[in-house]
């Protein structure tokens, strides 16, 4: 038994009930000793000892498209006038090089506190989908919570009653579904961004890249819910399997994103592909990358492809901007 299983037992027994599937998640990836968020290792990249790739393990073609669009979407105002905030990013990394256009650029580890400059450039990358979220499934005509319980190893069972997150969005559930239907909610990435948008009346644009479904989709489309684990660059289904050594993730709801800024004064709120956003509003960018080598093979024109590619990660990723 591993040392993190033996410690999530002794928190279900110290509980003396199981524990919500949120609470396994936020122990699997957020515990200070056992986390794996928190352990010193490199987790993303293309190398075979990490577990995923995301847009910005393709290096400085992903920053460069990033500011373009920036620039075109803060228009008529400057990006020297706004401190660009990148959330979430791992250690020791950060999209923007030493030398950018913006008035300057703050790097937000995980955990550390936030204080939002005037006029700010929010970006974020699979930051939303990297939280906590809860698990149900519809059983004897009822929504029912999945929790998780230790019976000499670590098993999914159902709650007695919806925990109070849950509870407070119940109303939001289909009245009736097909019996087994799993519903991943991704709760906690609604807060964080609730959180981010009403710290202080910042002023400036929000750049979320992520992946997610609209809520129609994971109430119609998802019959074994969205989460997942990923190691090793391999995918897989066995949630409980390797706490803290594999990620936990399941796709956010843009409708609940999308809502949050709304309520919180933005305008101009556009979900599009990556594939589209790029194309759309890093043109410029592109075009001076594509005409650079005329003839020749070059990586950064391969890089680009596998930004926008549908079949890479063009359509795979979706980016939500808003301006406030």
């Amino acid at each position: 038994m591993s040392s993190a299983i033996q410690k999530i037992g002794e928190i279900i027994a110290a509980n003396r009930a199981p524990i919500s599937f949120a609470d396994f998640v936020d122990f699997a990836l957020y515990d200070p000793e056992f986390g794996y968020y928190k352990r010193p290792r490199k987790r993303i990249g293309f190398d075979r000892e990490t577990d995923f790739y995301t847009a910005t393990s393709t290096g400085e073609v992903f920053a460069e498209l990033v500011v373009a669009a920036a620039e075109k979407l803060l228009k008529p105002d400057l990006p020297g006038d706004f401190t660009f905030l990148e959330i979430g990013a791992e250690p020791n990394s950060g999209i923007l090089p030493a030398k950018h256009i913006f008035a300057e650029s703050k790097v937000i580890r995980h955990g550390e506190s936030i204080e939002f400059p005037e006029k700010t450039v929010f970006f974020s990358n699979e930051l939303f989908d990297a939280q906590p979220f809860h698990r149900l499934v519809f059983s004897k005509n009822k929504w029912r919570e999945i929790g998780i319980d230790w019976r000499n190893e670590l098993v999914e069972v159902e709650l007695a009653e919806l925990s109070k997150p849950v509870a407070a969005i119940a109303d939001r559930l289909p009245k009736s579904i097909a019996e087994g239907y799993h519903l991943d909610l991704p709760i906690a990435s609604a807060d964080l961004l609730r959180k981010f948008t009403s710290a202080s009346n910042w002023q400036g644009l929000l750049i979320l890249f992520d992946y997610g479904k609209s809520w129609r989709e994971m109430i119609e489309a998802t019959p074994q819910g969205t989460a997942r684990a990923y190691h090793r660059h391999r995918q897989s289904n066995d949630l409980l399997a390797m706490p803290g050594e594999q990620d936990l993730t399941c796709h956010i709801c843009w409708d609940w994103l999308i809502e949050v800024l709304e309520k919180s004064g933005f305008r101009e709120i556009k979900l599009q592909s990556q594939e589209a956003f790029f194309i759309t509003e890093a043109t410029s960018a592109i075009e001076k990358i594509i005409s650079e080598k005329p003839g020749e093979f070059d990586r950064r024109r391969q890089t680009i492809q596998q930004l926008i590619h549908p079949g890479q990660m063009g359509q795979k990723f979706q980016v939500l901007t808003a301006r406030r």
